[in-house]
């Protein structure tokens, strides 16, 4: 049965199918280091080599960029997702990732982790569920669970200044 969807019994005893999903994404050469990235119904995504390994065109995404980008976005849209469900006040999110290329122990070159850093704004009071929530969404990231490389996440949880009129 290579290549089949896993399967599970339900409560009936019969065995069904487990749920997938799919992301096609179709890559088109646009001529020396440019690629595009297309997803049906979306703006393409101008996808270049970085200035770091002899690109071009410093103002496209690289393939790095968007690796990066795929685990911080991840994060941010988990703890939307979660506040939201749990009720917690979101006043303001920022997430800042960062990955780092170096010589691996298999002697090539490639990420090596991912550092993260989340500011969220919430209520008074909050704080303390606001960093929970950080560290589920964090655990429940479809994107860094996908990742063979150490994801290190810090949290600044603070509450938004009201400016109050004279």
């Amino acid at each position: 049965m290579s290549g089949s969807p896993p399967t599970r019994s339900s409560r009936s005893g019969r065995t069904r199918r487990a749920r997938e999903y799919r992301f096609p994404v179709e890559i088109e050469w646009a001529g020396g280091r440019r690629t595009v990235a297309l997803v049906h119904g979306k703006e393409p995504l101008v996808i270049a080599t970085p200035p770091e390994f002899k690109g071009s065109d410093p103002e496209a995404w690289s393939p790095e960029d968007a690796f990066v980008a795929a685990a911080g976005s991840c994060l941010a849209v988990t703890i939307a997702a979660l506040a939201e469900h749990r009720r917690l006040p979101l006043r303001g999110l920022v997430v800042r990732a960062e990955g780092v290329v170096a010589r691996r122990d298999d002697g090539r070159l490639g990420f090596v982790r991912i550092e993260q850093h989340v500011r969220l704004e919430t209520d008074d009071g909050q704080e303390d569920a606001a960093r929970a929530l950080v560290a589920r969404a964090e655990a429940g990231c479809l994107v860094s669970a996908s990742l063979d490389v150490p994801v290190e996440t810090s949290v600044d949880v603070r509450i938004p200044q009201v400016v109050t009129s004279p």
